[in-house]
């Protein structure tokens, strides 16, 4: 459409791109790139910036195409001045950082964001886990909860509502009809405090807990090294001595926490010689390696059970190092099937139950 068919009723051209004020060549951009089919991320304006832009839209009448051009080239011009995009605030900048920074770095930024001088903290509560969200609805005070249910998507308050006791849920929807008096502020101190509370949690130095770090370690420790150091933990720390205790799993374990269905899938991936070792290596344990050692034989099959007792016999003397080496081999194939999803092992109290 040319300048002259864009005339409006009393004659008078449309102004060219010069004479445009910027809310009014915003609204012409946001039009051309709309027109072309563009996505735009305008709900990262601020709102009053979305309802100004969308008001303009609504008053924007026929634009010529040389004003349409100016405007264009006067946008393209000042994009072109821009060397780098911005990613997009400290939630941008950490997405595209991450592993890249340190762990307390990052956890700082994200205080940062939770004290609410960066963002929004309710972002980050309404991304917790149910069960987060339970914990917050059961233990803070019902006025707390009550604006938690108020900023969450209906769906998912909905769902939270109903997991909840009876109740503490209608306790809550009897608050939510106070929530009318908060301020701005006063919500967005809340989310502040909910997120540094519950969303912000630091990462670990060490992701595996310390009895379990130590169990791995003494798991593949000697017998001796490994008997000593729980009975200097038993004398130092008891209930640590205890916690370590239960994550460890050794060779005369296996009867009672390897299901015997699932021990031909770990005895193929552990070499005859190995085997042969560990079986006759097993009686330095006294009975507990023993009855392990029968167990294993008792669930293969007959003929394998027999190539391996006349190996066995045909051995000579296992010394002990060699002995631990060989059943630590054992215990690793086992552990590594149970991570792979390969075989199920019985948990120590219930291994203790059954027994």
């Amino acid at each position: 459409m040319d300048a002259a068919a864009a005339q409006d009723s009393s004659g008078t051209p449309p102004p060219d791109g010069a004479a445009l004020s910027r809310r009014r060549k915003a609204a012409v951009v946001v039009q051309l790139l709309l027109a072309s089919g563009r996505t735009l991320p305008l709900d990262r304006l601020p709102e009053g910036a979305q309802l100004a832009l969308t008001r303009e839209l609504a008053d924007l009448k026929l634009v010529d195409r040389a004003t349409v051009a100016s405007v264009a080239g006067e946008f393209t011009s000042a994009v072109e001045q821009v060397g780098l995009p911005s990613p997009g605030g400290i939630e941008g900048a950490l997405a595209a950082l991450d592993g890249q920074i340190s762990g307390e770095a990052a956890g700082r930024l994200k205080r940062e964001i939770a004290d609410g001088t960066v963002t929004d903290p309710w972002e980050q509560v309404r991304a917790l886990e149910v069960g987060v969200l339970q914990e917050i609805m059961t233990t803070e005070c019902t006025e707390i909860a009550a604006v938690l249910l108020s900023k969450l998507p209906v769906a998912r308050a909905a769902e939270l509502l109903a997991s909840l006791p009876g109740e503490i849920a209608r306790r809550t929807a009897v608050a939510v009809s106070r929530t009318g008096a908060v301020t701005p502020e006063a919500v967005r101190r809340i989310g502040a405090a909910l997120a540094e509370d519950y969303a912000l949690i630091e990462e670990a130095a060490f992701p595996v807990p310390p009895d379990e770090r130590v169990g791995a370690i003494l798991n593949s420790s000697p017998a001796e090294t490994r008997d000593g150091v729980l009975e200097g933990l038993a004398a130092t720390d008891p209930d640590f001595a205890e916690q370590v205790q239960r994550t460890i799993f050794t060779f005369p374990d296996i009867p009672a926490r390897v299901p015997a269905v699932d021990l031909p899938k770990v005895l193929r991936l552990i070499e005859t010689e190995v085997l042969v070792t560990a079986l006759a290596g097993a009686g330095v344990l006294g009975d507990g390696g023993i009855a392990a050692a029968d167990f294993i034989l008792n669930n293969m099959s007959k003929r394998m059970a027999e190539q391996l007792r006349e190996a066995m016999g045909e051995r000579a003397k296992v010394k002990p190092a060699e002995g631990d080496a060989a059943m630590a081999a054992v215990i690793a194939a086992i552990r590594d099937a149970a991570d792979r999803g390969e075989i199920t092992m019985s948990e120590p109290e219930e291994a203790e139950e059954a027994a």
